[in-house]
């Protein structure tokens, strides 16, 4: 399990350990992965954690190394549920600011499950979990490199799902709305990182999400959802979860591009046609010619 000490990953990794499920959680940060444990502990839970950076390949194969050690043989599942946010307008995010959530949401995912799967392949099957989001199928402005990356995520996932079919691997990916987790107040701080005052969308997305974060449900609907992925004889291939999601993707299928346009730039307030721009300053030529004229 990645993203194991925050957000989803920590109500997951819990909901698993109460279960009876041998998990062993990933964290960058091990002192919040110390937290982790204790508070599983306070809970009568056992649970195992490795230090592990998705965006590090060199963490990644350790990580995966030390998990087989404790566990006598490699993961029976993978959940990948680490992500970042990334949000500003795609003028004011530079590249080493998207490179990271690309490596940290796409490629630190496509790393462990290319990793995975042989051992997976030789005991005979699996399960891989891809936690994406609702706004993979719903880009939106103001946070178009998020959305890119989640979009990304599902096509990797819905492809892997074909190729491992024949191995005994069931792939599942996980659309979620937004819910309580750190996420949101992680994307303020990044509108505020990368602001432009002369983009109206910083003021419009900050009210925004601020509005949503007080509003939003816990995260325990996503880890019930893990769960079932893990223990359905037959996980459906896609689960969409969440009020917000399960309105805002079909209607976002099913509508004229030109419609949800509007949506966007009214919820974002983003203006929909140019300003008025001042005329430009006549040439000293155009001056004379023009002084002529009048004359």
């Amino acid at each position: 399990m990645t993203g194991a000490t925050g957000g989803f990953g920590r109500v997951i990794v819990l909901r698993l350990a109460a279960a009876g499920w041998d998990v062993v959680a990933g964290a960058r940060d091990m002192d919040k992965a110390r937290n982790l444990v204790a508070e599983a502990a306070e809970r009568g839970l056992a649970l195992r954690t490795v230090r592990l950076d998705v965006a590090c390949e060199q963490s990644c194969r350790q990580a995966l190394e030390e998990s087989a050690e404790m566990t006598g043989d490699g993961p029976w599942a993978l959940v990948n549920n680490a992500g970042i946010p990334q949000a500003g307008a795609v003028a004011d995010v530079d590249d080493e600011q998207a490179r990271r959530l690309l490596e940290v949401n796409l490629l630190g995912p496509a790393r462990l499950c290319r990793m995975v799967l042989p051992g997976m392949a030789a005991r005979g099957g699996g399960r891989i979990v891809n936690i994406s989001s609702g706004l993979g199928r719903v880009p939106w402005p103001m946070g178009a490199w998020y959305s890119a990356g989640k979009h990304a995520l599902s096509a990797l996932t819905h492809c892997l799902r074909v190729e491992a079919a024949h191995l005994g691997i069931r792939v599942s990916l996980i659309e979620p709305g937004a819910f309580a987790t750190p996420m949101l107040s992680r994307a303020l701080n990044d509108l505020e990182t990368v602001r432009n005052p002369a983009n109206p969308g910083y003021t419009a997305t900050t009210r925004l999400f601020t509005a949503v974060d007080r509003r939003v449900p816990g995260p325990e609907p996503v880890a019930r959802t893990v769960e079932t992925c893990l223990t359905a004889r037959r996980p459906r291939p896609r689960y969409v979860v969440g009020r917000d999601a399960r309105l805002l993707v079909p209607i976002h299928t099913l509508l004229p591009l030109a419609w949800t346009d509007r949506l966007k730039h009214a919820v974002t307030g983003l203006p929909r046609t140019p300003q008025p721009a001042a005329p430009p300053a006549p040439r000293p030529a155009e001056q004379a010619a023009a002084a002529k004229e009048t004359a």
